[in-house]
């Protein structure tokens, strides 16, 4: 892997990874286009520890809600202590499953197609999922107060479950962490950017064990293969491409909606399909 080919790819990780149209399905179809090769353990390997770039980018632009969550496990703060419990509830059912699909979800889903099937359901859900919730949740004083607009300090520990196990949906590649995730919040009554912002906080744990799976089990074939300097260089280049992409969103989510990351989706999958 040359240096130009790791920054590339750092680019799609890092724009791609907190936005809801699936890091891992661009970086499935974007690997090839330069010349890399799927089915190499090296690749694959690579493909998830520059994730790395994605954890580093929430530490820096949340650090205050991680010092809160921080203070919370210290006994000092009840807010950020219910958060870090809704964290562990809702990262629980994707480490106890993860682990035990993984070489099943490498060998069978890994693929474009897959991907693609993946990309279109999403769009579809995104793009229905507006006018559903906004039909279905009022503000408190609305006419529909019984169900009501869930704060991210309100979140109970069921619904953070909820979340927790619509994230084991994105173990399908293409069908995107982030986009579950957000989807999962809305559901339970989140808005938009407060499901993001748990979202972001959920990848924390997620990506982390992700990524340390990766190196344990591939780091000597992925460094001989590619050097630390290409690793480092994708790192660093998804670091700050994802936290761009994560102030865009955070603030397009407060003014809009999911829809047009559904019809992105159904439009890469459509031009997937034609030169397929």
């Amino acid at each position: 892997m040359t240096i130009g080919q790791a920054i590339i790819l750092g680019i799609v990780e890092g724009l791609t990874e907190y936005l809801p149209i699936s890091s891992t399905g661009h970086l499935i179809l974007a690997a090839p286009l330069i010349g890399l090769d799927l089915a190499d353990p090296a690749t694959k390997a690579f493909l998830i520890v520059i994730q790395g770039g994605a954890i580093l980018a929430v530490l820096g632009l949340y650090r205050k809600r991680v010092a809160q969550m921080i203070a919370g496990l210290a006994g000092r703060d009840p807010v950020g202590r219910r958060l870090v419990v809704n964290l562990v509830v809702a990262f629980g059912p994707a480490a106890a499953v993860g682990p035990f699909l993984s070489d099943v979800i490498h060998a069978r889903l890994f693929h474009p197609v897959p991907v693609a099937i993946a990309l279109a359901v999403g769009g579809v859900v995104m793009i229905v999922l507006g006018p559903w919730q906004r039909r279905f949740f009022h503000e408190a004083d609305g006419p529909n107060a019984k169900h009501v607009f869930v704060k991210l300090e309100q979140l109970s520990w069921r619904q953070a479950l909820f979340i927790g196990l619509v994230q084991c949906l994105a173990m399908w590649p293409g069908t995107s962490r982030s986009m579950v995730t957000i989807v999962g919040g809305m559901i339970v009554g989140m808005r938009g950017r407060q499901a993001a912002e748990f979202s972001f906080l959920l990848g924390l744990p997620t990506l982390a064990g992700a990524c340390a799976w990766s190196v344990l089990h591939s780091e000597a074939d992925m460094v001989t293969t590619y050097g630390w300097l290409a690793i480092i260089a994708g790192v660093a280049v998804a670091t700050i491409s994802a936290a761009l992409a994560i102030k865009w969103l955070v603030s397009w989510l407060g003014r809009h909606g999911l829809a047009i990351f559904g019809w992105y989706r159904l439009v890469v999958a459509a031009v997937y399909a034609v030169l397929a």
